[in-house]
């Protein structure tokens, strides 16, 4: 951006609410409170995102509130005011649906960040963060409830400077650290070895073996996949699968498409 074109404080009327149709009435509510003349553009898909056209991003503040969508580094240029991201998950658990990743890993502890946006995902600078310590029996959906409460707490903490401030949030001496998440690390990891450990796979069970519809663990005997279809009754009162037994594991566990 040259120099001309840098935008001014007070052109700043537009914040764009990049998130799902149940959480827009509640989040803009909120900022509306905080500034009752703030126009909020709700975006729900990519398409009605690049539809905005330059002249209203130029006055804009995006903010995305747990969303999938990756914005393009042709729009966050184009924002008058910055972008800013609630991530469902702490700084040490970056990427794509990072719960998994955390239950898969035994993690101790998790939370909610908001950040930057920038053209690579989650790593930009840190504006807030709650952590929480984990349950050893938690599971990715009921850690995914936990932070997406974190993550309303910290909105609901910066809804005053994001509804009203129009030079950047202060930034954190917090990092992006660990391992990102990605749809392809999810499906190398859903992909069972037939000589894997049994403690591994017990966390590979615990962590993709709930019925996401993009994870599933499967094991390929043989030119055969097999697949996780659920866990056996006794252990889903504890929420653990035990070690089965190596030449019952596509009796027990696994079942063919």
């Amino acid at each position: 951006m040259q120099a001309d074109d840098l935008p001014d404080a007070s052109m700043f009327d537009t914040v764009i609410l990049l998130t799902g149709p149940a959480e827009h009435p509640t989040l803009s509510a909120l900022l509306w409170q905080h500034n009752a003349r703030l126009n909020i553009h709700i975006v729900t898909t990519l398409a009605e995102l690049e539809a905005i056209k330059p002249s209203a991003l130029r006055r804009a503040r995006l903010v995305a509130f747990v969303t999938p969508i990756v914005v393009s580094k042709r729009i966050l240029e184009r924002l008058g005011f910055g972008a800013y991201n609630f991530h469902p998950g702490p700084p040490h658990y970056p990427g794509w649906l990072p719960a998994y990743l955390a239950v898969y890993e035994r993690a101790r502890t998790f939370g909610a960040t908001a950040h930057v946006m920038t053209e690579r995902v989650d790593a930009g600078a840190i504006v807030d963060v709650e952590l929480f310590d984990i349950a050893p029996t938690v599971t990715p959906s009921a850690l995914e409830q936990h932070a997406f409460a974190e993550a309303a707490r910290l909105f609901w903490r910066l809804a005053p400077m994001l509804a009203r401030r129009s030079d950047p949030l202060p930034e954190l001496p917090i990092r992006w650290s660990g391992r990102k998440s990605t749809r392809r690390l999810y499906a190398e990891l859903c992909e069972i070895p037939p000589d894997i450990a049994g403690d591994d796979l017990q966390r590979r069970i615990a962590a993709f073996g709930g019925g996401h519809p993009d994870m599933c663990p499967t094991l390929t005997l043989h030119g055969h996949a097999f697949r996780f279809s659920g866990k056996p009754a006794a252990v889903e009162e504890s929420g653990l699968v035990p070690e089965p037994e190596p030449a019952r594991v596509a009796d027990t566990a696994f079942s063919a498409p």
